[in-house]
């Protein structure tokens, strides 16, 4: 399954927004234009389908409540909508759509209520709430539909689609100093600090091919590297990754997790996550800590990483305002989302015919969207 378009009313920077998805989609903006809200739509409706330790008042709680995901320029109109439509594949038609609006209730409680929740499956309306009994008990407007095992029978396959939804920034201090900070992870370890358990519970048949694949990769683009592996220490039984460089001596060369650069454990870590699932995928600037000659061909990773999966290669959304990436002549600029700031709210829009003519003229992303985004007061914060 594939989110093929996503419409949005009121969702934090976003008054309104109607867009197109693809199978790699890029999402372009300056720092606070709202790429991470956009992102957490899915996140959103991954906390609402969980099964366990899920639910919408729970979603909205974990944002700080219902204010703090309301867009600050709704007025008159307060209700939060999403809407999403799904499919087989980009190419095929829609046949999932979902439709979810929530508002804070006026009187009484000020509970966080549900105003719509709509379930299609092509032309057929499996859901359309509230109905008769939401209006006989309007507790039952606290919760999604999706949410309930009892109540999603006809529509689980969107619902168990949505629970799956994947995203890991990694953190690397987080997995490096995991011992001394201690505590508990968040919910679904997003940060990766857990993400050496996470390699640890995958079986090993798919666990080796997996550290393969990824050694295959970090061999054409790491200095004198030569192996990976996966171990668990004798003592403590703690899991653990180590890499062996290129030694004079036969059984030296060998460096654990804590030596690897940040770079190094950011990008096995996105060569891990691309090949587990085919569930949706949401990165944040993956190119943070490594140099351009490797962010440069992040897009091809993507593909090559996969293609000798025997599923599908899954659907990414990708944050960034990366030069290195977007002068990838291998990125459709049909997959390009340009978010700008506006007076009421940030807008969404894809390449317009202008910029397209320009693509085919040979310039790249880069050189025709990165300056849509520059800041206008840059010449100040470089005088400061």
């Amino acid at each position: 399954m594939i989110v093929k378009s996503v419409r949005l009313k009121n969702w934090k920077n976003f008054p309104d927004a109607d867009v197109r998805l693809t199978e790699r989609t890029y999402l372009l903006g300056a720092n606070a234009s709202g790429k991470s809200n956009f992102l957490d739509v899915f996140r959103f409706l991954r906390d609402i389908s969980r099964s366990q330790g899920g639910g919408l008042q729970k979603a909205i709680n974990d944002r700080g409540g219902i204010k703090k995901i309301r867009c600050l320029h709704a007025r008159q109109d307060t209700e939060i909508k999403i809407e999403v439509h799904l499919s087989e594949s980009i190419e095929s038609q829609t046949n999932w759509i979902y439709v979810l609006a929530i508002k804070r209730e006026s009187g009484g409680a000020h509970r966080n209520l549900i105003s719509a929740e709509e379930v299609y499956h092509g032309s057929t309306c499996l859901l359309k709430r509230p109905d008769e009994n939401d209006s006989k008990d309007a507790v039952r407007l606290t919760q999604t539909s999706l949410e309930q095992i009892q109540a999603n029978a006809d529509f689980r396959e969107i619902a168990e689609y949505f629970e799956k939804t994947t995203y890991l920034h990694l953190v690397p201090q987080l997995l490096r100093f995991g011992d001394q900070i201690g505590g508990q992870l968040l919910e679904g370890d997003p940060f990766g600090q857990g993400f050496l358990e996470r390699i640890a519970r995958t079986g090993k048949k798919s666990r080796d091919s997996r550290l393969k694949r990824i050694e295959n990769a970090l061999s054409s683009i790491v200095d004198h590297f030569q192996d990976l592996r996966f171990i668990k220490d004798d003592a403590t039984g703690r899991p653990h990754l180590e890499m062996k460089y290129a030694h004079w001596r036969k059984d030296a060369g060998w460096q654990r997790e804590e030596q690897f650069s940040d770079g190094t454990l950011r990008l096995i870590a996105l060569l891990w996550i691309l090949q587990e699932g085919e569930s949706l995928l949401l990165l944040e600037e993956p190119e943070l800590s490594l140099n351009n000659d490797i962010i440069s061909e992040i897009p091809l990773l993507f593909q090559r990483i996969t293609r000798d999966r025997k599923k599908r290669s899954r659907q990414i959304l990708t944050s960034t305002h990366s030069e290195a990436i977007f002068k990838n002549e291998g990125i459709d600029p049909d997959g390009v989302l340009l978010l700008e700031p506006a007076q009421e709210g940030t807008k969404i829009r894809m390449p317009d015919a202008e910029e397209k003519a320009l693509f085919e003229n040979g310039f790249s992303i880069a050189e025709v969207m990165l300056p849509r985004i520059a800041p206008e007061k840059v010449k100040q914060l470089t005088l400061f």
